[in-house]
């Protein structure tokens, strides 16, 4: 018999309960049973709320979906501060804003200071010199953007042919003479239809390793420059830049994004015989600059020692503005106090708000939590970050113990009402700057966002502040306060990982 379709999740479950009590035996029923199972989702008295508790959460919850704050804060950040790349003025005037909004909200603000790379992009321009059936004294433009820490051509930039390959192995199995002096290209497609289907973080995995160690694998082989397709699932002839790191005894070559068009045009013309490009390159490395992560204490009622983080980066790239990457996280983190204020709401332990400083260039200012508060760590209840953008949230990820999947059940009933229900347990930590802390043992929580369009925008020129819908984002701030809320006030904490 095929069952087409039934009314309700608790139809279904009435109507499978009542099959599997027809076919049961009268003994009890075995251990991890559906009956049991379904038993444990709806025991109340495992539940560590009261039902006022749960009713205040309601309230939270609904608070967010209407208040403008998250959005009216991010505008600023964005429109008004502008792109806030790591040792920018623009960065450092976030940290004054975001610590006096803080201040504003009655918080106990501190800013700890951190240090971290300084590299300011320049000229960037690529053309192609030489091609197939070219007609004579022209060139193709190719639009390109240097990747974060790429080393500058000179000047008058690097002229040399363009070698395509699809992967590291191809690369690795050609003569070294046929791979020195050229521009290597790592043409490997981003993966759209995993993107899709909702699994955009996996289509970026796959190619991360080709930006974030392609130039140092090509410099190593004799490579004059290493080009990579741009890590996007967007089409618009846009390119992403990201960070790139050099292996250590390597030569430092410039290293930059192509368009996704302008890589397939490379390896069009690549077939058909040589290709030579221009490319200049001229971005600087400065002093390591001094900034700071913004830290704010919402202290709590009784356990103050006891803290749950909410969080997101304050840096962003520089070619947007840094909007769903990461000023959106930000915002609904600073919400989370907002809403807390706005509804004279004092959860029994500390929600620490931390808007992180250097994501982007490697986490330095994460480290410096870490080095900081290493004492306090056993304190920390759960650490929570937003750094998917705002699309629509699902539910929760969480890292740790499994244990916590139960324990969350009832937020998560609580977050039903805007589609947010969901629970997902991962193992791989996809928030950088709480990864540090959840190895540790603390357990970490992010919105589960939707992810099939944040891949589109990310580290380019289009992350502005139009691409944020204002129902998702206050979606999100809706999951990240009711989850603070819930964690902070709880007779009793989140399961740790054993």
């Amino acid at each position: 018999m095929k069952i087409r379709f039934l009314a309700s999740p608790i139809v279904a479950a009435f109507f499978v309960l009542n099959c599997w009590a027809q076919n049961a035996p009268a003994s009890a029923p075995p251990p991890n049973s559906f009956l049991e199972r379904l038993t444990t989702l709806t025991d109340s008295d495992s539940r560590p709320w009261t039902a006022e508790q749960f009713a205040t959460m309601g309230r939270i919850r609904d608070a967010a979906m209407l208040d403008p704050n998250a959005y009216n804060m991010l505008a600023h950040l964005t429109d008004n501060i502008g792109p806030r790349l790591s040792g920018s003025p623009q960065a450092e005037a976030a940290v004054e804003w975001v610590a006096a909004k803080m201040r504003e909200m009655g918080t106990s603000v501190t800013l700890e200071r951190t240090t971290g790379p300084h590299w300011v992009r320049g000229k960037e321009d690529a053309v192609l010199t030489v091609w197939p059936g070219m007609p004579p004294g022209t060139t193709q433009k190719i639009v390109v953007t240097a990747l974060g820490n790429s080393v500058p051509t000179s000047e008058d930039g690097l002229t040399a042919n363009v070698m395509v390959v699809s992967s590291f192995a191809e690369l690795r199995g050609l003569p070294i003479d046929e791979v020195k002096g050229k521009i290597v290209l790592f043409n490997k497609p981003f993966d759209k239809e995993l993107t899709a289907q909702g699994f955009g973080v996996d289509a970026y995995g796959q190619n991360l390793a080709y930006r974030g160690i392609g130039p140092s694998f090509g410099g190593s082989l004799g490579a004059a420059a290493v080009l990579v397709r741009s890590l996007g699932s967007g089409d618009f002839r846009l390119p992403h830049t990201g960070l790139t790191l050099y292996g250590e005894g390597v030569d430092k070559v410039p290293a930059a994004a192509i368009t996704a068009e302008d890589a397939d045009l490379l390896a069009r013309l690549s077939k058909q015989g040589p290709v030579t490009m221009r490319l200049t390159l001229t971005p600087k490395t400065l002093p390591p600059a001094s900034s700071y992560n913004v830290i704010a204490d919402w202290k709590g009622s009784e356990h103050p020692e006891e803290v749950v983080l909410v969080s997101g980066h304050l840096d962003s790239w520089d070619l947007g503005t840094g909007a769903i990457d990461d000023g959106s996280g930000v915002a609904i983190s600073m919400q989370t106090i907002h809403l807390l204020q706005s509804l004279n709401i004092h959860p029994k332990r500390t929600i620490r708000f931390v808007a992180w400083m250097n994501e982007e260039f490697g986490t330095s200012g994460a480290i410096t939590y870490l080095q900081e508060h290493s004492s306090e760590l056993t304190y920390h209840i759960a650490a929570l970050e937003s750094d998917l953008g705002c699309g629509h949230p699902t539910g929760l990820t969480f890292f740790g113990a499994p244990e916590a999947a139960k324990y969350l059940t009832p937020v998560a009933s609580a977050l039903a009402p805007i589609g947010a229900s969901v629970l997902t347990r991962s193992d791989e930590v996809t928030a950088e700057d709480i990864a540090g802390m959840v190895q540790l043992g603390v357990p970490g929580l992010t919105p589960s966002q939707d992810s099939r369009f944040y891949f589109n925008y990310h580290h380019s020129a289009a992350d502005t502040l139009d691409k944020v819908n204002v129902e998702q984002l206050n979606e999100n701030a809706a999951v990240m306060a009711v989850t603070a809320y819930a964690l902070a006030d709880a007779s009793e904490a989140i399961p740790r990982r054993k």
